[in-house]
């Protein structure tokens, strides 16, 4: 009888062992911990690769940087390059997206901080200007203005996706506006941004009262289109 209880003890500690139950081994813990360590490792990798082709793209002004010149300004390798980035077009498209997602994070902080409805539009066109009014954005955003027909040709669902994000808190605006939610937000997305490019393409920053009478056409046309 001794025997047999032994030898039926034995299956269960060794289930107990080969189930997910219970903590984590230390090989497991040990594993995950490189994972992370590996994951963040890329992330800065990515993040160092993506700042220098801001870096390059301001000095020269052009879209088409060199790989050399982004690996040299990154302080990375060849191999870490194209550990990411398969292609430099791929590494534009990052960069684009890059932009795009810090220009929805920065109109939506604008926004939130007025009340919804008009002054929301006024917010979300200013921030749009001060791409063109802030020497920094305007170093990070000139290539694509000059060059924005060809990302959009080159990236077409990329391109109007991130189109899209800019657009969702300006539809919810117009519509507590009393405007047409439909049509409006396109065409104060095609002034506001049409009125950017082509100071940043002049290099002449637009001005306060530049700024203050856009808002107040915008204004005037939503009004309007409501009515």
């Amino acid at each position: 009888m001794r025997t047999r209880n032994n030898r039926n003890s034995i299956p269960k500690i060794r289930n107990n062992v080969l189930t997910s139950e219970g903590p984590p081994s230390v090989a497991e813990t040990l594993a995950a911990r490189g994972l992370d360590e590996r994951r963040a490792a890329h992330a800065d990798e990515i993040r160092r690769l993506i700042d220098a082709a801001y870096t390059v793209m301001r000095a020269s002004g052009d879209l088409e940087p060199r790989v050399g010149d982004v690996v040299k300004a990154s302080g990375l390798s060849n191999q870490a390059f194209y550990r990411h980035f398969p292609s430099k077009d791929a590494l534009l498209l990052a960069v684009l997206t890059d932009g795009r997602h810090r220009l929805v994070a920065t109109l939506r902080a604008r926004m939130a901080k007025v009340d919804d409805g008009a002054p929301r539009i006024a917010a979300w066109i200013e921030g749009v200007l001060a791409q063109a009014r802030n020497a920094e954005a305007a170093a990070n955003t000139r290539p694509f203005a000059v060059h924005g027909a060809r990302i959009a040709d080159r990236f077409p669902a990329e391109w109007q996706a991130s189109r899209d994000a800019l657009l969702t808190p300006l539809r919810d605006a117009v519509a507590a506006a009393g405007g047409d939610p439909g049509r409006d937000p396109e065409w104060l997305y095609d002034l506001a941004f049409g009125v950017m490019e082509s100071a940043l393409v002049r290099r002449e920053p637009p001005t306060r009262a530049d700024v203050d009478h856009l808002i107040a056409f915008a204004l005037r046309g939503v009004d309007r289109g409501g009515a």
